[in-house]
This record gives structure tokens, C-alpha cells and sequence, in this order.
């Protein structure tokens, strides 16, 4: 049913445009009597005029909708509410939103600039409510709303007078819902974003354009309405996104003993404990608050130890969140299949980074290329539906609020190199869940195989804010956990600039969050602009150690972690420092212009050169491929001088299998009577053909054109390409299987 506003009065200040005029329309297109205030001043508070009020009541009118216009300063509160008596009888609904801004740096900001500010926010929202309180008391009803901003919430600069306004206003609204209460007079405050004459000043066109008012006043509808029973709250909005916030508290530090002065060292001494928000406590009221100060003296009285907050740590023992371990780990969500060519493998490549200015970076570019492969960090791309497919939605256990969730670690392990091409399938499991007290921790599993082969195995820790206290371990041995790096100078350090449009290449990938490419929805989460996808900086930074310590070898690549720290903004450069101990390298990624770190806790582990290296690669054995050249040198016996006529090349072949170099074969046809060489081959070769086993016998057995293997990329030549032409003399002819 639709929520009717009929029968209501309802003062909105401000309400001449922008966020006003759409709360104004908005009620009375659902039955509200409406006075729509404004006194036509300019955004600085200077100047009067009634024609902004005036049109907004013609609009409300013309559809049939009751309003009135006053023309008063908020400051004039009675004025205004006698207005809504003198035309209505009433007021139920007060919308404080009038508003102006005075905006300097501190050093900058004069007696009126701040004068002015508290004024119009503070000054007149309480002038404006007190008018109203007494009526809405009386008939045992009413809603107020108060405007704060996130730049009251969080700070902003060169708005120090706003800011102390608009935090001012929540302080107030939080004391009229407990005094309102028991008259059922309920208060809420929201930090809006949306465009306005105000906000046009401090954001760019375009993001002004997208952040509509009428994505904010559904909101103020719902909070103002007789069945909402919210109060006290607060909250942020715009964009159709709509966030609650609460206060955390960390558990704190008792500094003082039984009988002794408390000094500032010993505050000095456990800042970190102090400042340690695992497992914070959530107070609500004053009450909870004092709590803690109460269980304090009586624990200092009683045993005299200096520790941690027992108060705090009672209340971080309840069960707060809708998760249950019991129910979740063990739990297997729904298998997901990604099928792709090479297109995705140079597609990924380019995401994090990857440049033909750079020789090096052709064999991840270029299908053609004879030692073209895959990024071994393409791994984590098939297993991230399992994230991002909403399986997590339905896991039994799971109860959690999915815009808290956050990608805190990931951890990569291939068990032989990835494919540039096939189907994979991933299968996810819940491994366990943590509680940390401020969020909980999941740990889920997902192993990607190709057929019933095990490919790679990726463990993405998951954090969500706010949904600890549940009374779960803190701990768990399935986690793969950070390891700090070596306390010495790097042994390498790789600076690699980010592009403006590195995030919107990236996210081709198959990561689509709008956080990475929507400036309207990254300010909803606080940032100037959209950042970077963090598996992106993975990307980067495994790079980076691939090549500077594995020669881009990708068969050298064997597991990677990384903790996901702060982000980083696109046209950033990610400093990658590198310490090797053994096999393993490890790893910190900063953004280079402000040195703060981004990955931390990260290592590479390789594989050792060892078998890795074509001189120590079995030639041949275990390989189909080696019957058909078995072959071909027997026919070279017997036919050797009609092939030299007819061919007159030195053809190489390089076999590989799993990704590795298996086998190396040259076919001398240029010389005497033709020669088949098994292994390096001092002579020169004409063309080189590096295929793998199987694709070898698919060519040779007619199942496979050598033209579409070339073009599927499953046929690497290099050298002089139009004697690949002649492949069917020699395949087709003369390899009798």
C-alpha cells in the first residue's frame, strides 16, 4: 500500500529549489498540505525574494496539491509555523534544510562567515523546531528531520564554519528523539548528496547532474511517515543508495593502578592497545557510554591491574550479527563455468598494465607470439563469479549486509600453468568464518578445474564490517595467512604508472563494481574519484616480481598473497619492493606519489630453475608427438632426397605440454638427403613451430586445419611464415600413423 500523507501539514525550509522543492513536491503529490518557505537569498546568504516560493507553490497547485509560500528567514522561526496555523491548523512535519555557505580556510574565516553559517544551519533549524515542538506535543505527533553533511560527519576542507554547523545539528536531533519519544515526536537526521545551488560549488558538473534530489526525498517521505518508527538515526544518501551510520568505540586501555598518579607514558605505551579497533563496542546512549567509566573504578578499586576495558569487552561478547558458523562453513555454493580464448587472456594482460613499449610484455600480448601465455594472476578471473554471482546470498548462516562487504585478502596458488584458452569450472566452499569484533572474516575456497584437472586454487577473505560479536573464534588454521617482509632494504624495486583509464580496462575483465568507473557512486563511499580494483594492483605487483626475478616465465609462477591495505586512484604509480629469501619473494606495493601502502603482508613464491630450464626438460618422453616424428625420420630414410626437391626448408618444432617446452625435433630438408634432429640444433632453422602435444596430433590426424591452429593461436611460427604452407608435405604425406 502507498504511504498518504493526507490529512498532514508539512514546513519545508529551504524549499525553493533543489533538495526543497523536490521534498515539497513529493508530499504534496501524496496528499500533504505543504508550506513551501524560502526567503530567495543567493547561496552566501545575501539578497530576498519571494519568486522561488512562488513557483513551487504554482507547480504543487497546478497539480491539484495544497501549498502556501512564506518568504521568512529561518530565524524567524514562529513566523513560519504561524504560518502553516494560520493556513492549515496544524504542523506534523518539520524538514529543516534551509541552507547557505560561507566556504574559506580556517586562517581565512571571518566573525560573519561563521556567524552567518550557524545562524541559517544551527541557529535557525532550533528556532524554526521550537516553534513547532509545543504544537506537536500537544497532539501526540510529529516528525522533524535535520540536514547534516558528510563534511560535519567526516571534516572537509575550507568548510570548518559548515562543518561545526552540521554536526551541531546531529547532536541536537539525537537529544530531541530521546526527549520527543514518549510524545511520539521522532527526529532523524540525513547527510544528503545531491545536486543543488550548494553542492554545484564544491563538485563537478557532471557529478552534480547525476546526484538528483529525487533520489534523496523518498527517504525524508518514509522517516516523516506515521508508520515509520525510526528515531535518532542517522543517515547518509543520494543516488538511490541510502547508508545508516553508527558510532564504534575501540574496548580502550586502563593506564591507572590502585593509589598511583596516572602519567602521560603510560598512555604513550599503549596507544596501539588504545587505538585498536579489534573487537570495538558500539555504544547507543549515554548510559552504555558511562558504563564503561563506572566498570573502570570499580575494577582499579578491586584489583588494581592496568588492562583491557571489561565493560567493553562484556558487550563485544554478545551476539550481534545474523551469522552463524555452524550453519555456514562446510556450506558449497552453486559451481560456475568461464569459458574464454586468448582475446581474454591479452584482455586481462592489458589490465594490469602490460605495454608493447615494453618488448618483454609481447608474449602475454600477442597470440602469434612462440612463447605466448597467461598471466599466472589471470587465475583469480574464473573464480571471482563465485564472489560476485551472489552465491554468498544464499548460503545458510550467512545473515550479512552486502553493501559492508570488503575484499580484505586473496590468495592464489596454480598447480601447472593456466590455458590462453578452454572452459574451467570453480567450485566454492565457506572454509570458516572469523569474528573479529568489529566485522567477520570469510574465508572461502575456490578451486577452478579444467575437466577433472585441478588448475588453481584461490582463497578470497572476505570482510564485513559490523557483523562480529557473534561469539566465533578469532583465528583459523585453513587461513593463508600475511607474512611481513624481511626487516632490511629491497632487494628491487619496481616503479609502473597506472593510466587515467587503467580501471575502466581492468574491469573488462569481469569485475563490473561501479565503485571502479562511476564517479557518483564512489562518492557515496567517500572517494574524490573511482578507484582501483585491488586485484588490479595484484595484478602489478605480481607482475613485477615475475619479471624481475622469473624472466616472465609464467611456469616459474607457483602461489601469491597479498592484504589489501588502502586504495589506489587510477594515473597513480604502484612502487612493487621485493626482498628474496629462497623461492619465495617478498613483496609491498605503495602508490609512489603519496607512499602509502596498498599491499601489505604480500609474497611470490616460485618455482626453482631447476627443471624449469629446456636443457633439463625431458625430450619427448610420455609424448604422443614422438611416434609421428619416429616416422617422419624413417620416411626421411627412405624418401630423403625427393623431400629436400620438394621442400628445401629447416623446419624446428618445439612441443610443449602443460605449458612447458616438453620437446624439441628439427627437420633438416635443405641439406643431402634430409635429416631428423632430436634436441638443440646448432644449424640455422627457417621457421620454428611451437605447438602443443595434443594440438600436434589433432594437425597430423586432419582433425585440426594447421591455418586455424595458427589463427586460434594454437600455432605459434616464427621465422619465415609462408613455409608453413609446405607442413602437409611433411604431416600429411609422409606420416603414416
Amino acid at each position: 500500500m502507498s504511504l498518504s500523507f493526507e490529512g498532514r501539514v508539512v514546513l519545508v525550509t529551504g524549499a525553493g529549489g533543489g533538495l526543497g522543492r523536490e521534498y515539497a513536491l513529493a508530499f504534496a503529490e501524496r496528499g500533504a498540505s505543504v508550506i513551501v518557505n524560502d526567503l530567495g537569498a543567493d547561496t552566501k546568504g545575501g539578497g530576498k525574494s519571494s519568486a522561488a516560493a512562488d513557483k513551487v507553490v504554482e507547480e504543487i497547485r497546478a497539480k491539484g496539491g495544497k501549498a502556501v509560500a512564506n518568504y521568512d528567514s529561518v530565524e524567524d522561526g514562529e513566523k513560519l509555523i504561524q504560518t502553516a496555523l494560520d493556513a492549515f491548523g496544524r504542523i506534523d512535519v518539520v524538514v529543516n534544510n534551509a541552507g547557505i555557505l560561507r566556504d574559506r580556510s580556517f586562517a581565512r574565516t571571518s566573525d560573519l562567515d561563521w556567524d552567518l553559517i550557524q545562524r541559517v544551519h544551527l541557529r535557525g533549524s532550533f528556532l524554526v523546531t521550537r516553534a513547532a515542538w509545543n504544537h506537536m506535543k500537544n497532539q501526540k505527533f510529529g516528525r522533524i528531520i535535520m540536514t547534516a553533511s558528510a563534511a560535519g560527519i567526516y571534516g572537509n576542507f575550507g568548510q570548518a564554519n559548515y562543518s561545526a554547523a552540521k554536526l551541531g545539528l546531529l547532536g541536537l536531533a539525537n537529544t530531541l528523539a530521546i526527549e520527543g519519544r514518549k510524545y511520539n515526536i521522532h527526529c532523524n537526521t540525513i547527510a544528503p548528496v545531491a545536486g543543488s545551488r550548494l553542492t554545484e560549488t564544491v563538485m563537478p558538473p557532471d557529478l552534480v547532474a547525476s546526484l538528483k534530489p529525487e533520489y534523496v526525498a523518498p527517504l525524508v517521505l518514509w522517516l516523516c511517515h506515521e508508520q515509520c518508527q525510526e528515531n535518532g538515526g542517522l543517515f547518509e544518501v543520494g543516488a538511490g543508495w541510502i547508508g545508516k551510520l553508527r558510532w564504534e568505540r575501540t574496548q580502550g586501555y586502563i593506564v591507572r593502578q590502585k593509589n598511583q598518579s596516572m602519567k602521560p607514558e603510560a598512555i604513550r605505551d599503549h596507544w596501539e592497545k588504545i587505538c585498536d579497533f579489534t573487537d570495538a563496542t558500539k555504544p547507543a546512549n549515554v548510559q552504555e557510554s558511562l558504563q564503561s567509566m563506572v566498570s573502570v573504578l570499580s575494577q582499579v578499586e578491586s584489583q588494581g591491574d592496568v588492562g583491557v576495558n571489561p565493560a567493553a569487552a562484556a558487550a563485544s561478547a554478545g551476539l550481534g550479527s545474523g551469522i552463524d558458523p555452524t550453519k555456514a562453513v562446510g556450506q558449497k555454493l552453486p559451481p560456475t563455468t568461464f569459458s574464454f580464448n586468448h582475446t581474454q587472456c591479452i584482455l586481462y594482460a592489458l589490465g594490469v598494465g602490460m605495454s608493447t613499449k615494453d618488448p618483454d610484455h609481447l608474449r602475454f600480448l600477442y597470440e602469434g607470439h612462440p612463447d605466448f601465455g597467461c598471466l599466472p594472476t589471470f587465475g583469480v578471473i574464473p573464480s571471482q563469479a563465485a564472489m560476485m554471482g551472489g552465491g554468498l546470498s544464499s548460503v545458510p548462516g550467512l545473515n550479512i549486509d552486502f553493501t559492508q562487504v570488503l575484499h580484505g585478502e586473496q590468495y592464489l596458488e596454480l598447480y601447472k600453468p593456466l590455458p590462453t584458452s578452454g572452459k574451467l569450472t570453480s567450485e566454492a566452499t565457506i572454509a570458516d568464518v572469523l569474528d573479529k569484533g568489529s566485522g567477520a572474516v570469510i574465508l572461502l575456497d575456490v578451486n577452478t578445474y579444467s575437466g577433472n584437472e585441478l588448475v588453481c586454487y584461490n582463497q578470497f577473505s572476505v570482510f564485513v564490517v559490523g557483523a562480529g560479536g557473534f561469539g566465533g573464534k578469532r583465528s583459523s588454521e585453513k587461513a593463508k595467512p600475511p607474512v611481513p617482509p624481511p626487516k632490511r632494504s629491497p632487494d628491487a624495486v619496481v616503479i609502473d604508472s597506472t593510466t587515467r583509464d587503467q580501471a575502466a580496462l581492468y574491469r573488462l575483465s569481469g569485475d563490473w563494481n561501479p565503485l571502479h568507473i562511476d564517479p557518483s557512486f564512489a562518492a557515496m563511499g567517500g572517494f574524490k574519484a573511482p578507484i582501483l580494483h585491488g586485484l588490479c594492483s595484484f595484478g602489478f605487483a605480481a607482475r613485477h616480481v615475475l619479471k624481475q626475478f622469473a624472466d616472465n616465465d609464467p611456469s616459474r609462477f607457483k602461489a601469491i598473497k597479498v592484504r589489501f591495505v588502502k586504495p589506489v586512484m587510477p594515473g597513480q604509480s604502484l612502487q612493487t619492493e621485493m626482498w628474496k629469501e629462497g623461492n619465495r619473494v617478498h613483496i609491498q606495493c605503495k602508490v609512489k606519489e603519496t607512499d602509502a601502502v596498498v599491499l601489505a603482508g604480500a609474497y611470490v613464491d616460485l618455482h626453482g630453475t631447476s627443471g624449469a630450464s629446456p636443457e633439463n626438460l625431458s625430450q619427448g618422453g610420455g609424448l604422443q608427438s614422438e611416434l609421428v616424428f619416429a616416422e617422419i625420420g624413417r620416411r626421411i630414410k627412405d624418401a630423403g632426397s625427393e623431400l629436400v626437391k620438394k621442400v628445401n626448408a629447416v623446419f624446428g618444432w618445439e612441443i610443449t605440454k602443460d605449458g612447458k617446452k616438453a620437446a624439441q625435433w628439427t627437420i633438416d630438408l635443405k641439406s643431402g638427403s634430409g635429416s631428423l634432429h632430436k634436441g638443440p640444433y646448432s644449424g640455422k632453422v627457417d621457421v620454428t613451430m611451437t605447438v602443443s602435444d595434443e594440438d600436434f596430433m589433432e594437425v597430423v590426424q586432419g582433425k585440426l586445419n594447421p591455418q586455424k591452429a595458427f589463427f586460434s593461436g594454437k600455432l605459434k611460427v616464427r621465422g619465415n611464415i609462408m613455409l608453413s604452407q609446405k607442413l602437409e608435405v611433411i604431416l600429411k604425406d609422409y606420416a603414416k600413423l
